[in-house]
C-alpha cells in the first residue's frame, strides 16, 4: 500500500480500479477499507482512491485532527495520484470534509455524494442522551456486548433483529478495518473537530457542483432532517432518503449505493461533455 509524505508524518492510501477518478472519504472512527464495498463495486469503471485518515489506521501525521488539515490531506493525496479532479463521495465525517474540499477547491470537484452526513458538523458531534448511551455501551461490558452496541448504531432495529449479531460483527469488523469492539484514541479527536466546524453558511458557493445527498430514514446520528437540510442549503442538490437504513447504509446496502454513486458520476460526466457543467480539470 502506498504512503505519501506529509508535514508531520505520512498517510496511506489505496488506489484499486481504472476509469473516472473517484475519492472516498470516511466517518469517524473507520479505515479507508471501509469502502471496500463501493471499491468492490466501482473499480471497474472508476479508479478510487481510500485513505486512512491522520491519527488512524496506518497514517501517522502529527498535529491537531481538523476538517480543514484532513480536507488538505485529501488534496495531497490527488496530487499523488495525478488528478486534477474526482467525484468526491463522502460518509458522515467524511461528507463534511468533501464538502470543504468542494469548498477550498471547486474546480477539483467533478461532483459530490453526500452520504449519512449534516452540514454542520456539530449536529453529528451532538451529545444526544441516544449518543451517550451508545457511546457508553460501546466502551463497557464484555466485547460480545459492545460489538452489539456499536451494530446498533450502524443498522436498523428491524434489520438486527433478523441477524446473526456476531457473524455481522466480525464481517463489519473486517471491512472497517478494526475489532467493533474497540475504540480507537483519535475517535474523540475526530469528533471534536466536528463539534468545532461549521461551514453552512458557505454552502451556497457550491451551486455549480452537482450535488446528491442520501440520508437513512433510521439514522440516529446524520438525522434524515440533518441531510434534507444540507439539500436545501446546496443549490440543486438532490435529495434521496432511504426508508430501511441506519447510518451504516454503505454496508447494509452496497449494491443501492453503488448504483446511485454510478448514476450520479455518469450524468455529471455526460453533462460535462455537453457542455453544461463548468469545466473542470482533466484527470
Amino acid at each position: 500500500m502506498p504512503e505519501l509524505s506529509v508535514a508531520g508524518g505520512s498517510l496511506h492510501y489505496d488506489l484499486a480500479g481504472h476509469g473516472t477518478p473517484v475519492l472516498l472519504l470516511h466517518g469517524v472512527g473507520v479505515l479507508g477499507c471501509g469502502w471496500r464495498p463501493q471499491v468492490t463495486g466501482l473499480s471497474a469503471n472508476h479508479q478510487l482512491l481510500t485513505s486512512d485518515n491522520r491519527g488512524i489506521g496506518q497514517s501517522r501525521v502529527t498535529g491537531e485532527v481538523t476538517i480543514e488539515a484532513m480536507a488538505g490531506d485529501a488534496l495531497a493525496l490527488m496530487d499523488a495520484a495525478g488528478w486534477g479532479s474526482a467525484h468526491v463521495v463522502g460518509h458522515s465525517m467524511g461528507g463534511v470534509i468533501a464538502q470543504q474540499i468542494a469548498l477550498d477547491a471547486p474546480r477539483r470537484v467533478r461532483s459530490l455524494s453526500l452520504i449519512s452526513t449534516f452540514a454542520r458538523g456539530k449536529d453529528g458531534a451532538r451529545p444526544t442522551p441516544w449518543v451517550l448511551w451508545m457511546t457508553l455501551r460501546t466502551r463497557l461490558g464484555t466485547r460480545a456486548m459492545r460489538r452489539r452496541a456499536f451494530l446498533e448504531m450502524l443498522y436498523p432495529a428491524d434489520y438486527l433483529a433478523t441477524a446473526k449479531l456476531d457473524a455481522l460483527a466480525t464481517e463489519v469488523g473486517a471491512i472497517i478495518g478494526r475489532d467493533l469492539a474497540v475504540q480507537p484514541p483519535v475517535i474523540l479527536k475526530q469528533v471534536q473537530a466536528l463539534g468545532r466546524h461549521d461551514i453552512s453558511v458557505r454552502l451556497e458557493a457550491l451551486k455549480g457542483i452537482r450535488t446528491q445527498v442520501i440520508s437513512g430514514r433510521h439514522d440516529p446520528i446524520a438525522r434524515p432532517e440533518y441531510g434534507r437540510r444540507l439539500a436545501e442549503l446546496i443549490p440543486q442538490a438532490t435529495y434521496e432518503e432511504v426508508a430501511d437504513a441506519s447510518h451504516g447504509v454503505t454496508l447494509q446496502m452496497p449494491e443501492w449505493i453503488n448504483e446511485r454513486l454510478r448514476r450520479h458520476f455518469a450524468v455529471t460526466e455526460a453533462a460535462g461533455r455537453s457542455g453544461r457543467n463548468e469545466p473542470r480539470h482533466a484527470s
